[in-house]
């Protein structure tokens, strides 16, 4: 029994220590003499109708990963190797919570994401709280940045200067002189809607109906109906493709002839696909340049399709260079520790594939970039000059 019993203690110091020790490597430590792991989070919905966003702009994280563990780089006095670790937040606010969490206990040296604004924005809390740095590469709300956080950075536009661009596009280019606004109601969504109405009209311009769906729905009838009545030259969608391709359709069927644009929730392959022939002539925007223009698209675009036999869907570029900004940034710091690295995230300085990356005290890209687009012959093509080149603190 004796024996027993120092068995069992044994056992159990054993069991503690392999704990302690799978602990230490979660945050960061040594996974042996030779070698430090440093876990990346990323954050995304991977299921439900926002996956092929998800996906795509996790593979960017991983690319970039991949590409600093062959360069063989040392912090801390050991050789790093970088580790993503992915979890899926389902573009859900409170599943984004519990996703910020489980990081935050696993010691994550940093996290690129969250994919959507609603999801990022109360997750940026619990990283501000444990001081880890957090880089978003698709979080276009000037809510993001305006929390005051200093470990939240931003590497595109914000909705702001999307909705001042595209209001501009309309009045001047399309001469729309009725606008019909509908978003789902979402953070980003109904932001970007309330940016644009507000543009349209500071401009001179008339929004002669507002609607509300959700970033759920499928049946815009009712909606486009009571809008049909009102005998719109445009109607703008603020939301996602999963909702805007099924409404230019529905659009069609009700009989309502009017110009569609969104924002870049809706310039992807898949609304293309969702939309059909219903889709031609919509018109988007992007939040960065145009991929023609991106200094290093074309290098990546090549490696993407090698690696993950996929097409770029919108983000992967973004989160690339916001993966590569996280690690040049403790490159320089010569360290993995959050307090060491994050002054030098602030003071970046980065020639990356969507272009150069610099920073304004607030966190947000300096010289934010809006491109215009339209939907011709299934293809996305860019409408006039890139705008918006103005540091996106003074669009807040």
């Amino acid at each position: 029994m004796q024996f027993f019993r120092y068995t069992l203690i044994a056992a159990g110091v054993l069991a503690l220590a392999a704990c302690n020790k799978s602990n230490d490597q979660a945050a960061g430590q040594p996974a042996d003499a030779g070698e430090l792991v440093v876990k990346i989070g990323s954050a995304n919905p991977l299921t439900g109708p926002f996956a092929h966003w998800g996906r795509d702009s996790d593979n960017g994280v991983k690319l970039a990963a991949e590409e600093a563990n062959a360069e063989g780089l040392t912090l801390d006095g050991k050789k790093a190797r970088f580790e993503v670790v992915s979890e899926d937040d389902q573009a859900d606010p409170k599943v984004a919570t519990q996703v910020a969490q489980r990081f935050v206990d696993a010691g994550v040296a940093g996290v690129i994401g969250h994919l959507t604004s609603g999801a990022s924005i109360p997750a940026s809390r619990l990283y501000s709280d444990a001081g880890i740095p957090m880089v978003a590469a698709s979080v276009t709300s000037p809510k993001f940045t305006q929390q005051g956080y200093s470990n939240t950075f931003r590497i595109i536009a914000n909705d702001t200067q999307q909705g001042e661009a595209l209001a501009k596009f309309a009045l001047s280019t399309l001469k729309a002189k009725k606008i019909a606004v509908i978003d789902d109601r979402t953070t980003y969504g109904q932001g970007l809607a309330d940016d644009f109405a507000r543009s349209v009209e500071a401009a001179g311009g008339k929004v002669v109906k507002r609607e509300y769906t959700t970033n759920s729905s499928t049946d815009f009838m009712a909606i486009l109906t009571s809008i049909k009545g009102e005998q719109p030259d445009l109607v703008f969608y603020g939301g996602m493709d999963a909702q805007a391709g099924p409404m230019v359709k529905q659009m069609a069927k009700v009989g309502l002839k009017a110009a569609f644009m969104g924002a870049d929730g809706i310039n992807t392959a898949e609304f293309i696909k969702l939309a059909g022939k219903d889709g031609e002539n919509a018109y988007a925007s992007s939040a960065g340049a145009p991929k023609a223009q991106m200094p290093g698209f074309a290098s990546f675009n090549d490696k993407f399709k090698a690696k993950f036999n996929a097409e770029i869907q919108a983000y992967a570029p973004y989160t690339y260079d916001a993966t590569r900004v996280l690690i040049d940034s403790m490159k320089r710091a010569g360290s993995a520790d959050p307090k060491q690295y994050l002054p030098e995230l602030a003071k970046t300085k980065l020639e990356g594939v969507t272009g150069p990356i610099e920073f304004n005290p607030g966190g947000d890209i300096k010289n934010g970039t809006v491109a215009l687009y339209q939907l011709k012959a299934g293809k996305w093509e860019t409408v006039g000059a890139p705008t918006g080149k103005t540091d996106a603190s003074a669009a807040k």
